[in-house]
């Protein structure tokens, strides 16, 4: 029966390794981990058994762009899914958990883990016929990961209130994490299913230089199709960009400081081919489906091999070569250092900084608690004289721990107020008759428009006017100076959620023990990290698989370690000789010269050697 649904609504006759046990185990009502690498079809392990199961699959998902991506994919395939996401009001929230909760043709509802929370969702959570729980990026539950998320412990709470079996989800996680993710879901009996993490197609190239640009320039020369450029710092993104541009490669810069509406317009270009290389922090990445990415370069050395491990997988899911390469120095090995001196300030500097913020926004003590604040980091820094950098990973601890809640570049959608009541507003003088189809439009979609400002879906009301948004925004702004309303834009902004009310100096409990515990796992994944690079005598993707818990490992025969050891030429003459034996010496070096070899100019005088010899 899956194979069935799999063809019917995929068009595939077969499924990738490991996808059927998952989806027997998904059938079967077991909780369920799945480690399996990106590229490796996760959504199918999903999806395809909900096609078969009654009810809907509640689908937690961190990304609301990969959510729009799924549920506009499973519509296009008549499969009816639905997503809540910022930007919707409450008329909108509202509709859409009706919908999931009385049409039965509803079989996926996503939502962000923040959403669990929400007054709305939870008044509906009785209701809602939830036969399976869809957990993505699973390795965010675990506080010893690489990328922990303070809201992904909600969704324990959630399995106390839907009695569903669990599919979890990830491509980055150690055996430690792992056990940790399935005791933070509650899982009842551990249930890890793990694919291979071999890339045979994907080349992990390091090299040790001081010029990188040139190295990355001469990648892009020597290798066609798009790629990926990973770098830590947003100003370096914008300058590599200009330098890739100025020598004739088009390319352009991503991170998270840029406006939504540009971050979505470049990913729309990278994805559709119109732009080769996005030059990037990891901003960017999660949940791409762009299936044909050539290389991804990492310019600075990630933090953690999970890091690396998930940034570098995006190259060649389309089975094809394609190519890993980062590039590196004893500088980035210091920096990594630093960092990590950094983002485990003093207890006592967090101490302070807890107290500080709520001085920033004037809470007394024994109040504050459920309070939502915007919050700017750079104003907050400059009143108190203190590190920009100290102050975010102090935020980051006490999200952590559960004294707030820390949300970065949140987009805040645009709100619209009626100001005049609806009887004044019939006998206003309204001066263009587009604000009349507006002002009606607003009126019959939004409830409570006239009370109190409200969130407004901006690209629907464009569709609805034959409009495109930057038009329906300056019709906005032309309305408030007319004093028909009061138009609050779009922003994005980081917020602060205070978990409770503020407490005296000395009652602050930071967990000094676990304080120091993440701090010397964080100084592991560097100390692998600096070995990745260093060690040229272990084959590159052995040294990942294993550290991800996978014994059962052979050399890759393509990264550079191999391809530098003698064997691997060895194997390619072998080869050479089994396959063409009519070939002459002189025509097998034309072979290796060809880049589709794999090869390359460097090798020759070693190949010629070998040959010499035998």
């Amino acid at each position: 029966m899956p194979l069935k649904v799999l063809e019917k609504y995929w068009g595939y006759t077969s499924f990738r390794p490991l996808q059927r046990e998952i989806i027997d185990s998904v059938l079967e009502g077991r909780d369920t981990l799945a480690l399996l690498p990106t590229g490796g079809g996760k959504s199918i392990c999903f999806q395809v058994p909900q096609m078969l199961k009654e009810g809907l699959a509640l689908v937690i998902s961190p990304l609301i762009a990969l959510m729009k991506d799924q549920v506009e994919n499973l519509r296009a395939r008549g499969i009816c899914a639905l997503a809540l996401h910022s930007g919707m009001s409450r008329r909108e929230l509202e509709n859409c958990l009706s919908k999931a909760a009385y049409d039965p043709e509803v079989k996926f509802l996503y939502l962000s883990p923040e959403r669990l929370n929400s007054s709305i969702f939870l008044s509906y959570i009785d209701i809602l016929p939830i036969s399976t729980i869809v957990v993505d990026e699973a390795h965010c539950i675990s506080q010893w990961g690489y990328d922990f998320r303070p809201d992904y412990l909600r969704i324990g709470k959630i399995r106390e209130l839907v009695k569903a079996p669990v599919l979890a989800l990830t491509a980055t996680a150690t055996i430690a994490v792992c056990e940790d993710i399935m005791k933070q879901l509650g899982f009842s009996k551990a249930n890890l299913l793990r694919g291979p993490f071999e890339r045979e197609n994907l080349c992990y190239i390091v090299r040790e230089c001081r010029d990188k640009a040139g190295q990355l320039l001469k990648l892009c020369s020597n290798v066609p199709g798009s790629g990926v450029v990973y770098m830590r710092n947003r100003s370096k993104c914008e300058e590599v960009a200009k330098f890739l541009k100025d020598n004739g490669v088009s390319a352009d810069f991503y991170h998270a400081g840029l406006p939504s509406q540009l971050r979505a317009e470049r990913q729309r270009l990278w994805k559709a081919g119109q732009l080769r290389v996005m030059v990037c922090t990891n901003a960017f990445g999660m949940g791409i489906d762009k299936s044909d990415v050539r290389f991804v370069v990492h310019l600075d050395v990630p933090d953690s091999p999970e890091a690396y491990f998930q940034e570098a997988g995006r190259a060649g899911r389309d089975g094809k070569t394609a190519y890993a390469l980062l590039l590196w120095n004893s500088r980035d090995i210091s920096r990594l250092r630093e960092g990590l001196r950094i983002s485990f300030p003093e207890l006592e500097y967090v101490s302070d900084v807890y107290q500080k913020l709520h001085l920033f926004f004037a809470v007394p003590y024994e109040q504050g608690m459920g309070r939502e604040l915007r919050f700017n980091l750079h104003d907050f820094c400059t009143r108190f004289h203190l590190s920009m950098s100290k102050v975010h990973y102090s935020l980051d601890y006490l999200s952590r721990i559960g004294h707030i809640t820390y949300v970065r570049d949140l987009e805040i959608p645009t709100k619209i107020k009626i100001l005049p009541d609806r009887q004044a507003l019939y006998n206003t003088d309204i001066p263009d008759s587009r604000m009349h189809i507006l002002l009606d439009l607003l009126m019959r979609e939004y409830a409570g428009i006239f009370s109190f400002p409200v969130p407004v879906d901006e690209k629907l009301l464009a569709a609805r006017m034959s409009v495109s948004v930057p038009a329906l925004r300056q019709l906005f702004y032309s309305m408030s100076l007319e004093h028909l309303l009061q138009y609050i834009p779009c922003v994005n902004s980081d917020v602060i959620l205070l978990r409770h009310n503020r407490l005296r100096p000395g009652n602050i409990n930071l967990l000094p023990e676990k304080y120091s515990s993440l701090q010397k796992a964080a100084s592991e994944r560097i100390d692998r990290m600096e070995e990745y690079c260093s060690r040229q005598d272990i084959c590159r993707a052995s040294y990942l698989i294993r550290y991800f818990g996978q014994e059962e490992v052979k050399d890759c025969g393509r990264c550079d370690v191999c391809r530098n050891s003698r064997n691997y030429y060895v194997r390619i003459i072998g080869k050479w000789v089994e396959e063409h034996p009519q070939w002459t010496e002189e025509e097998l070096l034309d072979f290796c010269r060809n880049p589709e070899s794999g090869i390359g100019e460097q090798a020759l005088p070693q190949i010629r050697s070998i040959i010499d010899s035998l």
